[in-house]
């Protein structure tokens, strides 16, 4: 059965909450690159996506105010096991908060 490529330019009905962006997983990769097919338990889970929507900035205890370090269409790498997942409607996201964010992917 072909993949069917997921629509990451649709409206997503969700808004972050301060502190927050949403991110849509890349696809797990089913090839190795001498071109051995993996099964999907033992794809590995993908750390890196592109985000979604962006919460509002955070404000710390202090008082101190930390922006959102991304904006919408940023390819991120985030940490392995940060975030939440979540679905909406047949698609998976990850609510990774600001500090779960370790790069953004240029080119």
């Amino acid at each position: 059965m072909p993949k069917v490529k997921k629509n990451t330019t649709a409206k997503v009905s969700i808004k972050p909450l301060m502190g927050y962006v949403l991110v849509e997983p890349s696809e797990a990769e089913t090839k190795t690159a001498s071109g051995i097919i993996l099964p999907e338990s033992a794809q590995e889970k993908p750390a890196q996506g592109t985000v979604i929507a962006c919460g509002d900035d955070m404000v710390m205890e202090n008082g101190k105010t930390v922006k959102c370090p991304v904006k919408n269409g940023d390819k991120v790498v985030y940490k392995k096991w940060g975030g939440d997942e979540i679905k909406i409607g047949s698609v998976k996201y990850k609510l990774v908060k600001f500090d779960d964010l370790m790069a953004i992917l240029e080119g």
